[in-house]
């Protein structure tokens, strides 16, 4: 079948989300949770494994679905060139081991929303390196195998201390199931249980001091999963909002203060660092590391509108972010180039993936109607409630509403160096990218216009669960 495998994994995908929207319609009309639960028997423990379905997983698990349909579709055309770029060849068993790995992309985000304890998130957050570390290493651009190995070894490390910190919950609770998690509040070892669980978090959140990989891994990855891997990163603040605000909570409070520092560190220079890019793909990669602690600075406010607008900027984000590092691979594909600074006038030639380029930008920025607007709103409402009760936290909402003026500049910029000015003489052939690139971009620009004017679609689902 060659590249037209592609449509399989298309179909499946979309027969997903057709079984996540049934769910999520019966979650819309009755607040149950779903709930599925096994028993794995040893001579030492029984173990239970679950899926757990609320308003904040099976939100999560769908948004995180939709951009996996969306881009798989975008790979039909995008991965055959690739494999022509690299390999010189049509290669159809090439295609067949990339649609087939791709599939664990979903398969491991969607386990990571619905699991029911530690282990199972383990192993779901180790099932994700598969995928990511083989399509890498066999599509990516420059030193793609040092690349692939890197994102592994970050992603075992991380993985593996957030496994410390489950046995260390097992020891001290007896239990690896979330649910029994306040169990652990004033354990001897608590501390170290929570540290080293939101050690591991931090690292795969790409937070300032462990953010070193991301722009490697995210830039050099093939096009068609780098908004894939940004959702890959951004699934920690699910699991932040999951652990510590649901479960451990008091215990999370107690490193607030701390972690919105970090969280500002983080996007402050994230978004210095993505301004001095040239690069388009690296640009992209460097803007996650900033973006992705907007969610983090929300869900650590402790409040209830911060925790909803962490986890909702967060699938504001994915959408956003799928969009713009799909439009780089657009413009990589029809030009052949990836430094902004040998581009220009590339709208005349592409008004389209202009249009997404501007849409994608919005919805980073936070610009109404697309769905960035009310995400940071309701999360800087949280945000400046707990700032009333100091003037160290008033200063943090203050340095938050900053750096959304930094994202602004890095995104609209590149945009003026693309798509503006004149057009190089050895650009004046391009031309638009095929429909099948086009299209499933366009639908998640809907989708975000959609949630950007009726923000309860969201809302509905979390404030319930997280709004306590």
């Amino acid at each position: 079948m060659g590249k037209r495998v592609g449509w399989v994994a298309c179909g499946i995908l979309a027969y997903t989300n057709i079984l996540l929207l049934v769910a999520a319609l019966n979650l819309w009309n009755n607040a149950t949770p779903l709930v599925e639960e096994y028993a794995w028997s040893t001579s030492l423990f029984v173990l239970k494994m679950g899926l757990y379905a609320d308003g904040l997983s099976l939100l999560v698990a769908f948004i995180m679905n939709i951009v996996c349909n969306a881009l798989v579709v975008f790979s039909i055309e995008y991965l055959d060139h690739r494999i022509h770029s690299i390999y010189k060849i049509d290669s159809k068993p090439l295609n067949a081991f990339y649609y087939s790995f791709f599939l664990f992309f979903s398969t491991g985000l969607i386990g990571i929303a619905f699991a029911t304890n530690l282990i199972e998130i383990y192993i779901f957050l180790d099932l994700l390196l598969v995928p990511l570390y083989f399509i890498m290493d066999l599509f990516g651009y420059t030193e793609r195998h040092r690349v692939a190995t890197m994102c592994f070894l970050w992603g075992f490390v991380a993985g593996a201390l957030f496994l410390i910190g489950s046995i260390i919950t097992y020891s001290q609770t007896g239990s690896f199931m979330i649910s029994n998690l306040p169990n652990l509040i004033g354990k001897p070892l608590a501390f170290w249980a929570c540290g080293f669980l939101l050690l591991g978090i931090l690292i795969k959140l790409a937070v300032f001091g462990f953010h070193v990989w991301l722009p490697w891994v995210h830039a050099e990855h093939p096009t068609c999963i780098a908004g894939v891997l940004a959702v890959v990163v951004g699934v920690e603040s699910y699991l932040i909002a999951r652990i510590f605000v649901q479960q451990l909570f008091s215990i999370f409070q107690l490193i607030s203060i701390p972690l919105m520092i970090l969280a500002l560190i983080t996007m402050v220079y994230g978004a210095l660092l993505t301004i001095a890019q040239d690069d388009i793909k690296r640009l992209y990669a460097c803007s996650t590391i900033a973006q992705t602690a907007y969610s983090l600075l929300g869900l650590a406010s402790c409040t209830a509108f911060g925790a909803v607008g962490g986890i909702f900027y967060f699938l504001s984000h994915s959408l956003g972010k799928a969009i713009l590092f799909s439009v780089a691979g657009i413009i990589v594909y029809q030009t052949g180039v990836r430094d902004m600074r040998q581009m220009g006038g590339l709208a005349r030639k592409m008004p389209l993936t202009a249009t997404l380029c501007i849409l994608g930008s919005m919805i980073l920025s936070a610009i109404p109607p697309l769905s960035g607007f009310p995400a940071e709103w309701i999360m800087f409402v949280g945000i400046f409630q707990q700032g009333s009760y100091g003037t160290l936290n008033l200063i943090v909402g203050l340095i938050g509403i900053f750096a959304t003026f930094l994202t602004i500049v890095y995104t609209f910029w590149p945009i003026m160096r693309i798509f503006f000015g004149p057009t190089p003489p050895y650009m004046e052939n391009v031309k638009e990218a095929p429909w099948s690139m086009i299209v499933p971009l366009f639908v998640l620009a809907i989708i975000s216009f959609l949630i950007g004017i009726y923000p309860q679609l969201i809302t509905h689902f979390l404030i319930p669960v997280l709004g306590g």
